[in-house]
């Protein structure tokens, strides 16, 4: 019960975090248009909605999605692949059986009970 309170709690927090991050971007990027290229160049004033779609379009067309995580998963595999291989059996089987444990809450309860028993 812990560990799904523990999750509910990670995964909230973390959207919380990243609405935040994009609102504050967001609204980062009418300060910026609003106070720079309407008197540079005369465009009109843009809203917070505006600014959002002009962030995620910036995205879309320049930044691409998941670059960033993709490089950080090769290197957490290519560690945990180096960890791995420097572990004795018995460390393997600690490290499966935590994971088993952290990950219980996705539905393989019966599958992590049944290898208890045996």
């Amino acid at each position: 019960m812990n560990n799904k309170k523990f999750w509910a709690k990670k995964i909230i927090g973390i959207t919380i975090c990243v609405i935040s991050i994009a609102a504050l971007l967001s609204w980062v990027v009418m300060l910026l248009w609003n106070g720079v290229l309407v008197t540079v160049t005369g465009v009109k004033l843009i809203s917070f909605w505006q600014a959002v779609g002009i962030l995620l379009l910036s995205k879309i067309l320049f930044g691409g999605f998941g670059k960033g995580f993709s490089k950080h998963k090769r290197k957490w595999n290519f560690e945990m692949k180096e960890k791995w291989e420097h572990m004795s059996v018995e460390e393997k089987e600690k490290f499966k059986q935590e994971w088993r444990n952290k990950c219980s809450m996705w539905g393989n309860h019966n599958q992590t009970k049944q290898e208890e028993k045996q």
